[in-house]
C-alpha cells in the first residue's frame, strides 16, 4: 500500500495565536519576540504585515525597530500556545492513531491506513485542515506525500494555508529546482560545503555521487542524498510513543557581557544544575559534554569532549566544562572578546544504572553524596521556588544569574535525528 504522510503547519504559529486572540493585531504590523531590556530581543514569529517590512524570525528587536518603527511587540506566552497547538492536534488524532509532533507546531501525519474509515486520505487531509481553521480559527499549510521529508518540504512550499501535494510520480519535477537548503536538516553551513562542490539544488544533489558526499561530509552526506532521492521511509510515531531523547542542553543569552572566566562560571553553574536535574528527572546519565560559546561581535566556537564515565551531576558537568574552555584558552579559560552567549549540552545518553562500581579511592562514594545533594538542593527549589537555594558563587552577581533554565519555555522543535 503506498503510503499518505501529511506534514502539517501551523502558519506563523506564535504570531497567529495572538491574532485569534486578539483579531484587531491582524491590521498592524505586529510580531512575538522576547525582552529587549534583557537581551532576550529577537522576534519569534511575525504577522503578514510585520513581514510585509522584511521582518524576519530570529533577527534582533532593534533590526526589526530599523525596518518598522511601528512594529508592534507582544511578549510570549507560552502557556496559550501549549494550550492551543494541543488542541490542534487533538483534531489529527481523531483522524490517525499516528500523529508525530515536531515542536509544538508541527506535526507528522499517517493516514496510510485510515481510507475504510475516512475515504480519499488527500479529503481527509482537507478535512483535518478545514477543522481547525473553522473550530479554531488558525490556518494550517500541509505537505502530502510519500515519506516524511517530501511532506515537511510540501508544507514549506506555500505558508498561506497551503496545501501541496508531492508524489512518487511528480517528486523530481517539484523538487529539481529548488534550493538545497529546502530539504530538512539542510542548514546554512552544509548548503555553503554543498555549494563548494557545486550542488545548489535538490536535482543536482540527487544526481551527485553518493561516495562523493559520504567522503565529504560523513554519514549525513549519504543521508541527505537518500533524502533528495526520495528513499527516505522512518515510520510516523504513534501517538503518546516517545522520541528517544539524544541530549539535553540549556542556554542563555546574558543581560550582559560575560567579560571574564569568574562571569562565566557562575552562568555554567546554573546552566549545568538545570541540565543535571533534567537527566536524573528522566533517570539518564550522558557521557559527551558539550560547550558553546557566542562572542558579543556574535563569533561562535564550540567544543566537546567523551568524559571518562556516565554522569548526571552539575559539579562533573561544570568541571569537564572548564576543562575544554582550559584546553582552548590554555591561559586564561575565557576567550579574548566579551561573550554574549553560552549554552552547555550533555549527549551520548542512557538510562542510568544505579550500582556504583566499588574503588579504593573513594570516588564513587563521593559521587553518591553529591547526587544526594544536588537531588535535595533541587526538591527545595521544585517545592519553595528556584530563588530559595543557591550555590554561594552565584550569588556573587543575582542581576547575572536571576535565570532558570527550568521554567523559562524557549520551544523549539526536537531533533529529528
Amino acid at each position: 500500500m503506498k503510503r499518505t504522510i501529511v506534514h502539517a503547519d501551523l502558519n506563523h504559529c506564535y504570531a497567529q495565536i495572538e491574532e485569534m486572540k486578539y483579531p484587531a493585531l491582524r491590521n498592524v504590523p505586529m510580531a512575538v519576540g522576547g525582552h529587549e531590556e534583557s537581551r532576550h530581543g529577537i522576534i519569534l514569529a511575525k504577522n503578514d504585515k510585520a513581514k510585509e517590512y522584511g521582518i524576519k524570525t530570529a533577527e534582533t528587536l532593534r533590526d526589526a525597530y530599523r525596518k518598522c518603527p511601528e512594529l508592534l511587540i507582544i511578549h510570549p506566552n507560552y502557556g496559550d500556545y501549549m494550550y492551543y497547538t494541543e488542541k490542534v492536534k487533538d483534531i489529527y488524532r481523531e483522524y490517525s492513531d499516528r500523529v508525530e509532533s515536531f515542536g509544538l507546531d508541527e506535526a507528522w501525519i499517517d493516514l496510510t491506513h485510515t481510507t475504510s474509515l475516512f475515504g480519499d486520505p488527500l479529503l481527509t487531509a482537507r478535512t483535518m485542515q478545514e477543522r481547525v481553521y473553522n473550530e479554531l480559527g488558525l490556518s494550517v499549510s500541509m505537505g502530502i506525500s510519500f515519506n516524511k521529508v517530501f511532506a515537511k518540504l510540501g508544507s514549506d512550499l506555500d505558508k498561506r494555508k497551503g496545501f501541496t501535494v508531492i508524489s512518487e510520480d511528480n517528486f523530481r519535477e517539484v523538487t529539481e529546482d529548488l534550493s538545497v537548503d529546502s530539504l530538512i536538516f539542510i542548514g546554512g553551513a552544509t548548503t555553503r560545503k554543498l555549494g563548494e562542490l557545486g550542488i545548489t539544488t535538490i536535482g543536482e544533489l540527487r544526481n551527485a555521487d553518493p561516495v562523493l558526499l559520504k567522503r565529504r561530509f560523513g554519514k549525513n552526506g549519504l543521508l541527505i542524498w537518500h533524502y533528495a532521492c526520495g528513499h527516505e521511509d522512518s515510520p510516523v510515531k504513534r501517538c503518546g510513543e516517545s522520541r528517544e531523547r539524544k541530549s539535553i542542553s540549556h542556554g542563555i543569552t546574558a543581560v550582559r557581557d560575560l567579560k571574564n572566566y569568574e562571569d562565566l562560571h557562575m552562568i555554567l553553574i546554573v546552566l549545568c544544575e538545570a541540565i543535571a536535574a533534567k537527566l536524573r528527572e528522566e533517570e539518564l546519565e550522558g557521557q559527551v559534554v558539550s560547550l558553546y560559546l557566542r562572542d558579543n561581535e556574535l563569533y561562535a566556537c564550540s567544543m566537546q569532549k567523551k568524559i571518562s564515565h556516565p554522569t548526571d551531576l552539575a559539579e562533573e558537568i561544570v568541571k569537564n566544562c572548564e576543562l575544554l574552555l582550559k584546553q582552548r584558552y590554555p591561559a586564561t579559560c575565557f576567550p579574548e572578546k566579551p561573550l554574549r552567549s553560552v549554552s552547555v549540552g550533555v549527549s551520548s545518553l542512557h538510562k542510568k544504572d544505579d550500582l556504583y562500581l566499588c574503588d579504593l579511592c573513594g570516588v564513587e562514594e563521593k559521587r553518591k553524596r553529591e547526587n544526594v545533594l544536588e537531588s535535595t538542593m533541587e526538591a527545595i527549589r521544585d517545592h519553595y521556588g528556584p530563588e530559595k537555594i543557591c550555590r554561594l558563587a552565584v550569588m556573587m552577581d543575582r542581576k547575572l544569574t536571576d535565570f532558570h533554565p527550568k521554567e523559562d519555555h524557549l520551544i523549539h522543535p526536537e531533533s529529528w535525528l
